[in-house]
């Protein structure tokens, strides 16, 4: 509700409105904390690390359990709270700071029955607590409704689900709402592609009213252009594929604030094909290494994503050029498979001057990722912030190919930048015959 609407409606309450007031949470309630209108089964509410989930789980409990009066009927007789362990059933959903018992008027307030696990209402409504980590527990019990938390952390996600869903048989229309950070584990990805799930998303900052701004400004000064922090505080489900070459785990731990002095930096192209809205990206990637001492110690660093999409052929050259100027590159590299010498007459229309080394690629995309890939393994490639839509690609490149949507034309011009910097180099060390990639 907007909040001049608000203000109007409260200067015009009497005083016992006044007093019931913070329990109504339509009047206060952000957008993504509201059920979408539908007939649907599972609401999954996707939101940045103190975007207001919990509140708004324990709300809708509290929309399903009560009636228009403390001892009247609602919606749902049986809940089943579900949570990574009891624990955090007990301490977040239930007594957390945003929990069912804070949220509740005291006309209403249930008790705790900690024997028994449960909630009991005055209306007679029950609200039993489950952990994730024990998926046998939900054999046999039955409920009209259910509140699962941090769905994509459970350790047995799949199993517990599973057997939750079997529980849900009772009352007309059974319904689940799901409060969690946007993890990219298999059972979440499975619920979000159901016709029957709907969702609302959030980011940290759309709950800023409640959190200390020192805790804003904080993380977004430490994780501003990380996966980490569209997965934490924006609330976006990232891409990891199962069997990938990378994961977004892997890629935060290689997170660097900034990059030492370099030896040698160089501007990789993969050129689009074509020019259209809806045509594949030109990926552009700037990359750097240190290249003192034997092969094994060279290390590199990823600085900048520069890639452009639905442009024609001059516009990308002149974006790529003006990167080759931007972080004085020794060299700017470029597949020309499909270009051929079109490709650097392109790039030399713009500069004529331009270092350019056209590149062959002789194996498949996922065939020449794999050496770059075993790289990262062995720690010796760094990221700086602000990588994201590349790191995505990266994390849906297997030993099968890209399961992503599109051409990984980001990643394509990453694995030719470290073929360039660190691959061949070594290689020629090795073998001066050495093959391109």
């Amino acid at each position: 509700m907007p909040q001049f609407m608000t203000r109007i409606m409260l200067e015009e309450m009497d005083e016992a409105a006044l007093a019931a007031a913070p329990f109504v949470f339509d009047l206060w309630a952000l957008p993504h904390q509201l059920p979408p209108p539908g007939d649907w089964h599972a609401w999954v509410i996707l939101g940045g690390r103190g975007a207001g989930k919990t509140r708004a789980g324990a709300e809708w409990v509290r929309s399903q359990v009560e009636g228009d009066g403390p001892r009247d009927p609602g919606l749902a007789r049986r809940v089943a709270l579900v949570g990574e362990t009891y624990d955090q059933v007990r301490d977040v959903m239930i007594f957390g700071d945003s929990g069912l018992l804070a949220s509740v008027p005291p006309d209403r307030r249930p008790e705790w029955r900690a024997g028994e696990r449960k909630l009991c209402w005055p209306n007679g409504a029950t609200a039993q607590a489950f952990s994730a980590s024990d998926p046998e527990a939900l054999r046999g019990p039955q409920f009209d409704a259910a509140w699962v938390d941090e769905l994509a952390k459970w350790k047995r996600g799949q199993e517990a689900w599973d057997m939750l869903q079997f529980t849900l048989r009772l009352g007309r229309a059974p319904r689940v709402c799901v409060t969690t950070t946007p993890r990219n584990a298999p059972v979440l990805r499975r619920l979000l592609d159901s016709p029957s799930t709907v969702t609302t998303q959030a980011p940290t900052e759309a709950n800023r009213a409640n959190l200390a701004r020192s805790f804003l400004r904080e993380v977004r000064a430490r994780y501003a252009g990380t996966r980490l922090a569209r997965q934490e505080l924006d609330g976006h489900m990232l891409a990891d594929v199962e069997g990938a070459f990378w994961s977004a785990a892997q890629l935060g731990d290689l997170l660097q604030p900034e990059a030492p002095q370099l030896d040698r930096i160089v501007v990789a192209v993969d050129p689009a094909v074509s020019a259209h809205k809806g045509s594949d990206a030109c990926g552009i990637v700037v990359a750097g290494a240190q290249i003192q001492g034997p092969p094994q110690n060279w290390r590199a660093y990823i600085l900048a994503d520069r890639t452009v999409q639905g442009q024609g052929p001059l516009s990308w050259a002149t974006t790529a050029i003006a990167a080759c100027d931007a972080f004085k590159a020794d060299r700017l590299v470029a597949e020309v498979n499909q270009g051929g010498s079109l490709v650097e007459t392109l790039l030399r229309q713009v500069d004529p001057l331009v270092p350019f080394t056209p590149l062959h690629a002789s194996r498949g995309k996922a065939a020449r990722a794999e050496p770059v890939a075993a790289l990262y393994e062995q720690g010796r490639v760094f990221h700086l912030p602000g990588l994201h839509a590349l790191e995505d690609q990266m994390c849906q490149m297997t030993p099968q190919g890209y399961q992503g949507e599109g051409s990984p034309d980001r990643l394509d011009a990453l694995v030719w930048a470290l073929y360039a910097l660190l691959v061949e180099p070594a290689a020629r060390l090795r073998c001066p015959r050495a093959r391109a990639l």
